[in-house]
C-alpha cells in the first residue's frame, strides 16, 4: 500500500534464492520515509538458472510485487548476492590512478580462483585521507574532474559496469562458490599501514552482472546501482555506528557473515545452508509436514520449553554449520588483535528463532541483537507491528533504497 506521495523515491530490490523483497524510500528532510513495501516468496533461483525464460519470469514477479505495493518510481539500486562476491581488503604503496589500476589487478589475480576476465573488479580506498598521494599528472586530474562531473549527472554505476563488459575479452560464467580460505585469511589479515593504501577490493561475475541487468531492462525499470548485499545491511542495520559490528544474515537458502568495521564490509563469507535446513530437519525427525515443522521452529526454536524437548536439539544440531562458520570468521578476526568486534546483529528470516541471540551471546561472549534495518526510516506507528515482524527479512531492500537518501 501507499503511504505518502513524492516526487522523487528509490526502491531497494532484494532477489534472493526464494523470495523477492522490496521497500520504496524517499528523502524527508534528510531521512528516510517508507512510501510502500511488498514482498513475494519466489521459486525461481536468479543464481542457478541462466535462460531467459526465467529472466523474464523474474522480471515479471518484480513488476507484480511492485504493482501491488503500488510502487510509485522505476529508480532501482539491487544486490548482488554476498555469496557470489569476492571481497577482501589489499594494502599497496601511493601511485598514480593508472598505475594503481593495474596494480589491484595484479594482486587480484593472487586471491581470486577463477579467470580475472570473467570478473568485473571495483574498489575503494579505505585510508586515502590519511595518506599524502602522488602529485597527479595533468591527465589525471582531468580524468578525475570528469568522472566527478559524469557523477553529478547522474551517470549510473549499472552502465559504467556494462561498458566495462563490453570493453573486455568475451563473458565466461562465473564461479559463485564461496571464497577459499587463504582469501578468508588474507582479508582479515591485510591492516592499515602508515604509508600504504587500504584497499576494498570486490569482485562480481560478469554474468551474473549481465544478468540482473538483463532482468530489469525486462521489467522496464532503470537499474541505478549493483552493489553487494553486505553494503546494504550495513547501511540499514548498523547507520553511522563506527564500532566492529559482526552480521549474521539467516536466510532461507544460505546463509552469510560479514564483519563491518568503521561502516565498511571487509570481511565476507557465505554458506548453502539456512533455515529451510532447520525446517527439513524438523520434519524429518518428527514425521511431520513442513508447515507444522516451521511452526514449531518458529514457536520452540532453542529453547527447551513447551514439551518437544528434541526439538531444540535438532534445531542446534542443524544449525552447526552455521555456528561453526560464526566461530571460524570470530576467531579469525579476533585473533589479529588490532580491532576487537563489540557486537553481533542478527537478520533474515530465521534471526527471530527463539533462544538464538541468548545461545550466540553466550557462545561467542558478546551481545547479540537482532537488527531492526526501520530504526532510520520515518513510517506510521500503527504499521509498526507488521513492519518490526517483517524486519529482518527487509533488512536488504531498505538498505538499498536508502544508497542515494
Amino acid at each position: 500500500m501507499k503511504l505518502f506521495s513524492s516526487p522523487t523515491s528509490y526502491l531497494g530490490v532484494d532477489i534472493g534464492t526464494s523470495s523477492i523483497k522490496m521497500a520504496e524510500l524517499e528523502n524527508h528532510k534528510g531521512q528516510a520515509r517508507l512510501k510502500t513495501y511488498g514482498y513475494a516468496n519466489v521459486s525461481i533461483n536468479v543464481l542457478r538458472t541462466s535462460i531467459d525464460i526465467n529472466n523474464q519470469a523474474i522480471a515479471n514477479h518484480i513488476n507484480m510485487i511492485a504493482k501491488k505495493a503500488n510502487v510509485q518510481t522505476k529508480q532501482i539500486i539491487a544486490a548482488l548476492p554476498t555469496f557470489s562476491v569476492f571481497n577482501f581488503i589489499i594494502t599497496l604503496p601511493p601511485m598514480s590512478k593508472k598505475d594503481l589500476a593495474s596494480a589491484i589487478k595484479w594482486e587480484a589475480k593472487k586471491f581470486i580462483p577463477v579467470p580475472i576476465e570473467e570478473m568485473i573488479l571495483d574498489w575503494k580506498i579505505l585510508n586515502k585521507k590519511k595518506i599524502k598521494a602522488p602529485k597527479k599528472s595533468k591527465a589525471d586530474t582531468h580524468k578525475d574532474f570528469t568522472k566527478e562531473k559524469k557523477a553529478k549527472e547522474g551517470v549510473d554505476s549499472v552502465q559504467d559496469i556494462a561498458d566495462k563488459m563490453e570493453e573486455e575479452v568475451k563473458e565466461k560464467g562465473g564461479d559463485k562458490k564461496q571464497k577459499s580460505l587463504d582469501t578468508l585469511e588474507s582479508t582479515a589479515i591485510a591492516r592499515e599501514t602508515d604509508k600504504n593504501y587500504r584497499i576494498l577490493l570486490t569482485a562480481a561475475p560478469k554474468n551474473l552482472v549481465a544478468r540482473y541487468i538483463d532482468i530489469f531492462k525486462r521489467a522496464k525499470l532503470n537499474l541505478l546501482s549493483l552493489e553487494t548485499e553486505a553494503f546494504a545491511l550495513s547501511r540499514s542495520l548498523i547507520g553511522n555506528d563506527m564500532s566492529t559490528v559482526m552480521i549474521v544474515d539467516i536466510g532461507a537458502n544460505t546463509a552469510d557473515i560479514c564483519i563491518i568495521e568503521e561502516g565498511v564490509p571487509i570481511l565476507n563469507r557465505g554458506i548453502d545452508t539456512g533455515g529451510e535446513t532447520i525446517t527439513r530437519a524438523i520434519t524429518n525427525s518428527l514425521n511431520v509436514n513442513k508447515d507444522r515443522a516451521e511452526q514449531f521452529k518458529r514457536d520452540f526454536g532453542l529453547s527447551s520449553t513447551g514439551g518437544y524437548k528434541n526439538i531444540p536439539e535438532v534445531i542446534q544440531s542443524s544449525l552447526n554449520s552455521i555456528i561453526n562458520e560464526i566461530k571460524y570468521v570470530f576467531e579469525l578476526y579476533q585473533k589479529q588483535g588490532t580491532v576487537k568486534i563489540n557486537k553481533v546483529i542478527l537478520t533474515g528470516g530465521s534471526a527471530f528463532l527463539p533462544d538464538l541471540p541468548r545461545y550466540l551471546s553466550e557462545l561467542l561472549g558478546l551481545p547479540v541483537v537482532i537488527g531492526d534495518p526501520w530504526d532510520r526510516v520515518i513510517y506510521p506507528l500503527d504499521l509498526k507491528p507488521v513492519l518490526q515482524e517483517i524486519g529482518p527479512r527487509m533488512a536488504a531492500s531498505i538498505g538499498l533504497a536508502m544508497r542515494d537518501i
